[in-house]
């Protein structure tokens, strides 16, 4: 993959991932993130196994995604196209699973999800309750794609919005978006973002820098691990934005050391984005 020069190369590379894709493809999609936990890895390595006793290696991927969300059901996996959801999968289950959905096309419903009201299993993915009326908007891409490959990222729109920006808007102008957004930090205070990229960006100073702090002071609070280990790209996508507008020049990530998948999904995103 060549480095890009303008908008027209990066829509011509989108259009180029996407039409080589099929989406009636079979794909299971692992959480490899919190579900790990809970036996994941075991999990995936059934799934290789199971679907290479069946013969069905050429025809099935397998995608090790970030948190699909639902941790209270770890490990949790989906079968697409059909959309299939299974939630406290043991290696033990895979077998089932793989032969019915994969080699079948059909669900596996004692592995289901059951509604808590009247047990009724619950086949697909988005109709399991706790998904049901969420809208992801951060979070859009984790449990849907592999973090760890950008042409995952860039199949779905990936970087899009950072060409924009850079071929059609001026730095003021994309703060006076963010500013119309309404958008506010994440912190106690829900400090409104365009307003302190306007103050960063009329500082003085010769060198400025975007610092994106995934450090967590609530115990137990992992929204910044998820992201960065579901979708590094989006938050990298979003640094670069933000430098833009401010007059950046450089960026530096604050990770824990507790984060080692985040901190690994990170680098990654930057080697690649640099590539």
């Amino acid at each position: 993959m060549g480095k890009l020069t303008s908008i027209e190369g990066l829509e011509h590379l989108q259009k180029s991932i996407q039409q080589g894709r099929d989406p009636q493809r079979l794909r299971v999609r692992i959480c490899m993130t919190g579900c790990r936990a809970f036996g994941a890895v075991e999990v995936r390595d059934a799934f290789r196994q199971s679907i290479g006793d069946n013969g069905l290696s050429s025809k099935v991927d397998i995608v090790e995604t970030g948190c699909h969300g639902f941790c209270a059901r770890a490990p949790v996996a989906a079968i697409d196209p059909y959309g299939f959801f299974y939630q406290q999968i043991s290696p033990k289950n895979v077998p089932v699973i793989v032969e019915e959905s994969l080699g079948k096309g059909k669900p596996a419903e004692k592995f289901l999800y059951r509604h808590p009201q009247d047990g009724q299993p619950v086949i697909m993915e988005k109709d399991v309750p706790f998904y049901r009326e969420q809208m992801k908007i951060v979070l859009r891409n984790c449990g849907q794609i592999d973090p760890t490959r950008m042409e995952d990222y860039l199949a779905r729109d990936g970087y899009l919005a950072i060409a924009r920006v850079l071929s059609s808007l001026k730095p003021d102008e994309v703060i006076e978006a963010v500013q119309r957004s309404g958008l506010r930090g994440r912190g106690g205070a829900g400090f409104p973002t365009g307003t302190k990229w306007k103050f960063a960006r009329s500082a003085k100073g010769d060198v400025k820098y975007v610092i994106c702090n995934a450090d967590e002071g609530d115990p137990g609070a992992f929204m910044d691990r998820a992201v960065l280990e579901g979708d590094p790209h989006t938050v990298l996508e979003g640094m670069l934005i933000a430098a833009y507008a401010i007059g950046a020049s450089q960026g530096y990530f604050y990770v824990r050391a507790e984060y080692p998948i985040a901190v690994t999904h990170v680098k990654k995103a930057v080697a690649d984005a640099r590539a």
